[in-house]
């Protein structure tokens, strides 16, 4: 099959090479580059149900890293753009908006020009992606792996977290998997972000026959109790990494374009960062893989409410 052009944000078409489709999952042909790796360091991708508060958790989480001595980079992988903008305080151009300015010619491009330094040192990059709509947003990934890589920005950094775009199964969601050791999910304390979290768990899995990815675990946000995940978490094998609650310093810290860890202190505040220091002390340490496996619809219909 061949590749087609794919429109860049800006609605040009953006030239690629024609390419197979790779081996995948059943049903699966996506047009990224299987050849690029990320060698040297730790990988996370973030999922969940859109407005979950993935960008939130990667961000924190990310600056939760630095703290701990480690050299960060964080990758937003949604059009939107707005992974990072907690850490760098603006919405920074995108790789495939950069890349068009210099017409698709990557050697004329300097590491400076996609890559931005963020709160404490966390270096940020937002790939971005095709209008909505149209193309496919694993190309925009794989993108901008091979230009980090030709940069040489991947052979000193520890941590890579990748800021996944919402509950979709595109290449712009399946991209990530093919770089990370472990993917997280970010879900609430409800039904719909607990459903999207199934499927997420199938994609995963799907993935996993194919590439090194494993599950990590769940992310519990914006909730006050965590019931309805355990419920969950025990009838496909996940398990709780951290557990944030609905506090509105954390929305607060998203309109002052600031991360939790520049926020002013209070002992609530303060417990959630050590939660978040906790949570990547623990998946620096490593975490087992997960064989999870996800349910049928009507069952995790059937399954999740009160008694």
């Amino acid at each position: 099959m061949s590749a087609q052009p794919l429109p860049s944000s800006s609605g040009k078409f953006i030239p690629i090479k024609s390419a197979g489709p790779p081996v995948d999952g059943a049903g699966s042909v996506q047009v990224v580059d299987d050849t690029v790796h990320i060698d040297n360091a730790k990988v996370f991708a973030v999922y969940g149900k859109g407005g979950i508060g993935k960008s939130t958790t990667s961000s924190n989480l990310s600056v939760a890293f630095a703290k701990l001595g480690k050299r960060v980079l964080q990758i937003g992988c949604d059009p939107k753009h707005d992974s990072t903008f907690t850490l760098t305080k603006q919405l920074t151009p995108t790789v495939i908006d950069i890349l068009e300015s210099v017409d698709f010619h990557s050697e004329e491009l300097r590491a400076d020009d996609f890559v931005f330094e963020g709160y404490n040192g966390v270096m940020c990059v937002e790939a971005g992606g095709p209008p909505a709509g149209t193309g496919c947003g694993g190309y925009v990934v794989g993108q901008t792996v091979k230009l980090l890589k030709e940069h040489h920005l991947l052979e000193d950094t520890d941590v890579v977290i990748f800021d996944v775009l919402g509950d979709v199964v595109c290449g712009g969601f399946a991209a990530p998997l093919q770089h990370a050791q472990r993917a997280l999910v970010v879900a609430a304390n409800d039904f719909d972000s607990i459903f999207a979290m199934n499927r997420i768990v199938a994609a995963i899995k799907a993935k996993s026959k194919n590439y090194p990815v494993r599950l990590g675990g769940v992310i519990a946000n914006r909730s006050a109790g965590t019931d309805q995940i355990e419920r969950f978490n025990r009838e496909v094998g996940m398990n709780t990494l951290a557990h944030f609650p609905d506090l509105d310093v954390i929305r607060r810290s998203r309109l002052k374009k600031a991360t939790l860890f520049e926020m002013e202190s209070t002992p609530e505040l303060e417990a959630v960062q050590q939660e978040y220091l906790r949570l990547a002390q623990s998946l620096w340490d490593g975490t087992d893989p997960l064989i999870a496996s996800p349910m049928r619809d009507r069952e995790i219909f059937d399954l999740l409410g009160f008694d």
